[in-house]
């Protein structure tokens, strides 16, 4: 994989990572869930949701504007 290739498939990553902290930590029913079933570990992830705001924005900007000059 050249660099070219993995710093236009980079942003997606982040926007995909932002994505599904967005859905899980958002979403009632699997909040409910990962703190019935998780406890701990889902606390820990929540104290990430901040970051998965962030890289959800970022993430999805960042991919809009590679694709934008990759079609230039």
């Amino acid at each position: 994989m050249t660099p070219e290739k993995l710093d236009f498939i980079f942003p997606f990553f982040v926007f995909f990572y932002g994505l599904l902290m967005v859905f899980v930590l958002e979403n009632p029913y699997l909040a409910r869930v990962g703190q019935e079933r998780m406890g701990e570990m889902y606390q820990n992830l929540a104290r990430h949701k901040s970051l998965g705001w962030v890289c959800f924005f970022v993430g999805g900007l960042w991919s809009a504007q590679n694709v934008w000059y990759s079609s230039l």
